[in-house]
């Protein structure tokens, strides 16, 4: 009885100990089968690496400037009498800007003039009188003199009176002003700044080793802070015939239009001059590249080959396609496109989001790439 009592106790400790192997051996084949089953493809988004004349560019930063601009100031002292303008306001050449107290210049002037009236009449009648020998030459040589003094006393006292007032020297735009009716005002006083806006200048500095690349009616695009994305294009109208002694750098002047009135003079400008005989290069977008200490690379979409050379499919019928890293010489970078000068041909498919999830090899899947998208459809265009 005891015996049989063992016997059943054995029997159940061994199935026990089979259920508990099974079990784990179906755990390990489970485990087993995930990880050999084939990993689904990692979804990327890509570009085409296309061939496009690629226009060198030169890039410069410089200064704004009127084409033409004073500081509007008084030459003589005086109690201003009348402000013939506004801040701001658009002014047309020989247009009174302001008028000076002119009352004793005024009387001086008149005094002259009679002065002027009666040595005339004197000269005329010496002019008749030393014809008929009633009048010593010496006497004539008197009043001719006489003549020319007034004449030039009233020119002196014109000039006097003239710039007790002040005209506009050309058109454009007047400032703030600084004055007021009654103010009295010294020599030198500056009443406002009078500036012509209709086109500007943008004075910049290139090395000198870019002085054979330039040349007069050369494009530029400019650029300033105030309106990020927007470039107004002008062009090279001088080019300084010196290089400076302290940076080895010639200046460049550029004109371009202001017909809105946007550009202001004193504006930082960044800008850049393009330079002639565009070349054909190959460019993907900057988000294609990775930046290593080792070199720069990018992850190329191909076609995956079987053992035999085949393109296998998918279960759409879509061939399989994998990653490849290709490391790439770069070049210049502009509106979030890099020429790649080495490494890639033009039609290649380049990686350009999920490199992170990526090795070489790697299975992947193509999805758009909405980012780069977006960023394309928002690409300023040039004025």
């Amino acid at each position: 009885m005891l015996r049989r009592r063992m016997l059943i106790m054995l029997g159940g400790v061994l199935l026990l100990v089979l259920i508990l192997g099974g079990y784990k051996a179906f755990s390990i084949y489970q485990q087993i089968q995930q990880f050999a089953a084939p990993k689904p493809p990692i979804s990327v988004a890509a570009a085409t690496a296309s061939e496009r004349a690629w226009e060198s560019r030169l890039p410069a930063v410089g200064s704004l400037k009127a084409l033409q601009g004073v500081e509007l100031m008084l030459e003589t002292a005086g109690t201003v009498k009348a402000v013939q303008f506004e801040s701001g306001q658009k002014v047309k050449v020989g247009q009174l800007l302001l008028q000076l107290d002119s009352d004793v210049e005024s009387a001086s002037l008149g005094s002259a003039l009679a002065d002027l009236g009666l040595a005339q009449v004197d000269y005329g009648r010496g002019a008749q009188l030393v014809g008929s020998q009633a009048i010593s030459k010496g006497e004539f040589d008197r009043l001719t003199a006489v003549l020319n003094r007034i004449k030039a006393n009233v020119a002196q006292l014109k000039a006097s009176l003239a710039k007790k007032s002040i005209l506009a020297p050309f058109s454009g735009t007047i400032g703030i002003r600084q004055v007021d009716v009654g103010d009295y005002l010294a020599s030198g006083t500056v009443i406002a700044t009078l500036q012509d806006l209709s086109s500007l200048y943008v004075d910049f500095f290139v090395p000198e080793q870019a002085i054979p690349k330039l040349a007069i009616g050369q494009k530029v695009l400019v650029n300033v802070a105030a309106y990020p994305g927007q470039d107004f294009a002008g062009g090279i109208s001088a080019i300084n015939p010196k290089v400076e002694d302290s940076t080895r750098n010639v200046q460049v002047r550029a004109t371009l239009a202001n017909p809105d009135g946007k550009l202001l003079p004193g504006m930082f400008a960044s800008l850049q001059v393009l330079l002639p005989n565009p070349r054909n290069e190959i460019v993907v977008p900057e988000s294609a590249i990775t930046y290593t200490l080792y070199g720069n690379s990018v992850y190329v979409v191909a076609p995956k080959k079987s053992e035999e050379g085949q393109p296998p499919q998918d279960s759409t019928g879509q061939h399989k396609l994998i990653a490849e890293r290709r490391f790439v010489e770069t070049g210049e970078r502009r509106d979030g496109m890099v020429v790649v000068s080495k490494g890639l041909q033009n039609g290649e498919q380049v990686v350009t989001a999920g490199q992170l999830k990526l090795n070489q090899g790697a299975e992947v899947a193509i999805s758009p790439d909405k980012t780069l998208q977006a960023e394309q459809n928002s690409q300023p265009k040039a004025d």
